[in-house]
């Protein structure tokens, strides 16, 4: 893994296409990831992104946005009357492609001195998405974030298993990341469970009952097939995932799927579909 320590100009990227429905800013404490070699990082589209990765090879570099909390106090303001002048709130997705809590944090803490500079200057609204049960290293501070401002945790957990046949191991396992909803949701945080990319489910029924065991908010499920942000799923069908897919479910790889997992999810707990509810939108 090449790890390059840079200073970005800027940190705030106002939204456009799949997100522009989500919010009203993306923000990305990272460039590349961690988790590129992991479950999630096989099927991650962003792997395609060459103004992102520049020739390097996705999973083998990550690029630390080293001035991060420094730009985000620089510019909010700013970025914060343009999102008002659109008639939109100032609302952050944190993030769209990488992982705050992926292995970097560890040693650099940028998301956690974003995070800081936010209790100063809070968005209207904060997003957290991640992979990895890391977020609970942050609750505290996370918690007092989200008095001050419309808060959302949003873990993703694709399926009830810890991987599929033929992928690498996950981020954090599927036990791990359920305990994280179940922490963050003890404490009276707004926490969504994303099957994003919804996987092919062994026992939907169990799993979500589960899920709701946690006391968990709300979930979002999301197929590839619209999910990567492309009618078909193309970007996607460029990964082995689909592949893999079909061997376990066939139906798994066919939006209808998403629709039948949807009713059973909708027995259980609000449901968000797709861009829809990254927004923040269940029934």
């Amino acid at each position: 893994m090449q790890i390059t320590s840079v200073k970005n100009k800027s940190i705030l990227t106002r939204t456009t296409g799949y997100l522009k429905k989500v919010s009203s800013h993306s923000l990305n404490p990272y460039s590349g990831c961690g988790f590129g070699n992991s479950s999630c990082g096989q099927g991650c589209y962003v792997r395609f992104n060459e103004w992102i990765n520049r020739g390097r090879k996705w999973g083998s570099f990550v690029d630390v946005k080293t001035n991060a909390a420094e730009l985000y106090s620089k510019t909010v303001a700013r970025e914060k009357n343009w999102a008002y002048n659109q008639s939109k709130p100032f609302s952050v997705f944190m993030s769209s492609s990488t992982d705050p809590w992926q292995p970097a944090e560890i040693k650099y803490r940028i998301t956690r001195n974003l995070l800081l500079a936010m209790k100063i200057s809070p968005p209207d609204e904060l997003i957290l998405q991640t992979h990895s049960s890391a977020i609970l290293d942050d609750i505290k501070l996370i918690h007092e974030l989200s008095l001050i401002c419309k808060l959302r945790v949003h873990i993703s957990i694709e399926g009830d298993q810890d991987r599929l046949p033929g992928q690498p191991l996950p981020p954090s396992s599927v036990e791990d990341r359920i305990r994280a909803l179940k922490e963050f949701s003890s404490r009276g945080i707004f926490s969504v469970c994303c099957l994003s990319p919804l996987y092919p489910l062994n026992d939907p029924e169990h799993f979500f009952n589960k899920l709701k065991s946690t006391g968990v908010a709300a979930v979002i499920i999301d197929h590839f097939i619209l999910g990567d942000g492309t009618s078909d799923g193309s970007r996607t069908q460029k990964t082995s995932l689909p592949t893999i897919m079909k061997k376990i479910k066939p139906e798994s790889i066919h939006l209808p799927y998403r629709d039948k997992v949807i009713e059973i999810a909708r027995k259980y707990l609000p449901v968000g579909i797709s861009a829809a509810g990254f927004a923040g939108n269940f029934s």
